[in-house]
């Protein structure tokens, strides 16, 4: 199924037709697919949602830079459209950015969350990135000084040299978003979430590191923390206690 928001087309699915509802709200560049087995589990005693961003999955790519602000501003007004009420929220990584908006800002009611690897909490640069960043602007403005014909071969140069690997992985017409998505701090909108939260968290996580997980313990009032031993970004799908434990906390 799909809605239409501002003139921007999201496809999303709908399993189930049970009292409770369940939000999934994956991560940046993940789909539906990567929630089989939660879906599964669920599907019988839930109604469960969930959705594919913009450019991923079935979803349309977007039509103009996003900002996090319009992921959630759009997912609100999903949820007013398919009239969810008090919803169960699973959301891994990029999904809590966004749960953390709908929460903590636009005051979504929600019945309990679970947090799993999630972003949004900003960190200090180290040295050497910042150096390497001010390097790059510094060549960047070298560049755009060349004549037109020489500055797009220069631009794509720099951008090999100086790129993550993610990022080059990035559609080029996403990259202004994903930019935007990074550079917002979060945790003023988690620490105002009121409902009972579990956090869930991969020990060995390069991508949101453990620290974070403690910090959003400590700032979200009604939440607990579990983590799994050897489990990296992706915890939920590295462990098969998962189910049982979301069923145990969603009684």
């Amino acid at each position: 199924m799909y809605f239409q928001y501002k003139n921007q087309k999201w496809y999303y699915e709908k399993i189930g037709n049970q009292n409770n509802t369940i939000i999934i709200l994956p991560g940046w560049g993940n789909t539906r697919k990567t929630f089989t087995n939660i879906i599964n589990a669920f599907k019988d005693t839930h109604t469960i949602y969930i959705l594919d961003y913009p450019g991923f999955g079935n979803s349309k790519p977007l039509k103009q830079e996003f900002t996090i602000y319009d992921y959630a501003e759009s997912i609100k007004y999903w949820i007013k459209k398919e009239k969810i009420k008090n919803p169960y929220i699973i959301a891994h990584s990029f999904g809590g950015r966004i749960t953390s908006i709908l929460i903590g800002k636009e005051q979504i009611k929600a019945n309990k969350i679970v947090l799993i690897d999630v972003a949004g909490i900003k960190r200090w640069k180290k040295l050497k990135t910042w150096i390497k960043e001010k390097i790059y602007k510094l060549e960047k403005k070298i560049i755009l000084t060349f004549s037109k014909e020489r500055q797009k071969e220069k631009l794509n140069q720099l951008f090999l040299k100086y790129s993550s690997s993610d990022y080059k992985t990035i559609p080029e017409k996403m990259r202004k978003t994903f930019q935007n998505i990074i550079s917002e701090d979060l945790k003023k909108y988690y620490k105002k979430i009121e409902d009972e939260v579990l956090i869930i968290w991969g020990e060995n996580d390069q991508d949101t590191p453990l620290k974070d997980a403690y910090l959003l313990n400590k700032i979200i009032k009604n939440s607990g923390l579990i983590i799994y031993k050897n489990a990296d970004h992706f915890s939920y799908l590295e462990n098969n206690k998962t189910v049982i434990i979301l069923k145990e906390f969603f009684k």
